[in-house]
């Protein structure tokens, strides 16, 4: 076992980037990180620049010995890694904004990672991602990949498919859930066992156990869910829960609730605009905390943004994996039969035994029958996104676009497809 650890953020970046370094100072002891190297890309360089500073500042106050070196140089920085987080965001925020304001306009759900919207950021994202393992097979063919880069299930899925890196896709979802459901009953995570069934952003709780006794029923009864701050939705309707079995992720009320959530999304782009453009708004808030010589710990206004516990995850995982501890995580990993009506090489989003060989999905107990229809054919549109990312090619995406059970005509499509395609022009040299 390394007695010290060398991690790469890639997209280094981003305003999530304080909370990894506040979780690798808290893990420190199990998890013996000597050298953080951040890396960006030239239109990143000052926020950049930014994190790295508070990083120095942050480790610095904690007293403990490891380096932290920023760079634009992706390769020097992935040589001898140990493990390598991706957080890339192909085109920012602008692009995201585009995604989310373009399908408004054929009244469909625009949305950063589901429809329309989360399949532009899959083929921006999946090249690139493709490009980074192509560097780590090369120059640290040992090292783990941890995914947080949105559409974090398509892009785990593309690097099994067309990598040999060991890669696992991680979601700030189950995490933000298992903790409500911890401050829910009083007790500590480790005591609650939570189900999880599905694909990343598409996932089910199908069970949930304590002392061996399913308290499913009483969270059903229960009139509040469990939300986060990005995806706005009331609650779900009991009598559908109660016949579902099951507490979707609030993700799925773009599925579920497609016209309350399509309305929602209309009135805010009127009023406030896209959630690209508040985010925006809190990312620069935030840069200007962070540029504050005098902090030196991750600000309370970060959770105000949709990822809060992200990093957490990320360093838990880590920690797993470094230490073997056989813990249990809900990651993104293969699927090799454990949903048996899904393709054995598809990402699905389960629980995992966490080794130092890497996440062992735990078989499901119940797949609740309702589901299987919406979970198949996302997946099969995923698996088009997949290959049209990988080969530019349109006719495959053209039918992606047309199989994705929120899209409403194959003319919808057509016209969002090409209207969309032209708008991400710069960022899809594969098409163009």
């Amino acid at each position: 076992m390394k007695e010290t650890l060398k991690l790469v953020v890639i997209g280094a970046g981003s305003s999530y980037t304080p909370e990894l370094i506040e979780g690798i100072i808290m893990h420190h002891r199990e998890l013996p990180v000597r050298e953080v190297w951040l890396v960006d890309i030239e239109a990143g360089r000052e926020k950049l620049h930014t994190i790295a500073e508070l990083s120095k500042r942050m480790i610095a106050e904690s007293g403990l010995p490891i380096t932290v070196t920023q760079t634009l140089e992706r390769r020097e920085a992935i040589a001898g890694a140990d493990f390598i987080c991706t957080q890339i965001r192909v085109g920012m925020l602008e692009a995201r904004k585009w995604d989310e304001l373009i399908p408004l306009q054929y009244d469909v759900i625009g949305q950063e990672t589901t429809g329309p919207g989360g399949m532009m950021k899959g083929l921006r994202t999946i090249p690139v991602i493709l490009d980074i393992c192509k560097d780590i097979e090369e120059l640290a063919p040992d090292a783990w990949l941890l995914n947080f880069t949105n559409p974090a299930g398509m892009v785990t899925e593309a690097v099994h498919k067309y990598s040999s890196v060991k890669s696992v896709g991680l979601c700030n979802s189950p995490i933000g859930f298992q903790k409500w459901l911890s401050e829910f009953f009083g007790l500590p995570i480790e005591k609650i066992y939570a189900e999880f069934v599905g694909i990343n952003h598409l996932h089910w709780v199908s069970d949930i156990v304590i002392d061996g006794k399913s308290k499913l029923q009483e969270l059903i009864d229960y009139p509040q869910n469990y939300k986060a701050s990005n995806v706005p939705f009331d609650s779900w309707d009991h009598r559908f829960l109660n016949t579902l079995k099951a507490i979707p992720s609030y993700y799925l009320s773009y599925y579920y609730m497609t016209d309350a959530m399509l309305a929602e999304q209309k009135e805010a782009a009127a009023t406030i605009g896209s959630r690209a453009e508040v985010v925006k708004k809190v990312e620069e808030e935030l840069f200007e905390l962070y540029r504050n010589v005098e902090l030196k710990e991750k600000p309370k206004q970060l959770e105000q943004r949709g990822g809060a516990y992200y990093s957490e995850a990320a360093v838990l995982l880590m920690r797993s994996i470094y230490n073997d501890s056989r813990d249990i995580q809900t990651l993104n990993v293969r699927n090799n039969g454990m949903i048996d009506f899904l393709p054995d090489d598809a990402s699905i989003e389960v629980n995992c035994l966490v080794t130092k060989q890497g996440p062992l999905p735990i078989p499901l107990r119940k797949i609740p029958q309702p589901v299987k229809g919406l979970l198949a054919a996302v997946k099969q549109y995923e698996s088009l996104t997949i290959e049209a990312a990988v080969h530019g090619d349109r006719d495959m995406a053209l039918q992606a676009m047309v199989h994705h059970p929120l899209v409403p005509s194959v003319t919808v499509a057509e016209q969002l497809l090409d209207e969309m395609l032209e708008k991400n022009k710069a960022f899809l040299p594969l098409f163009h």
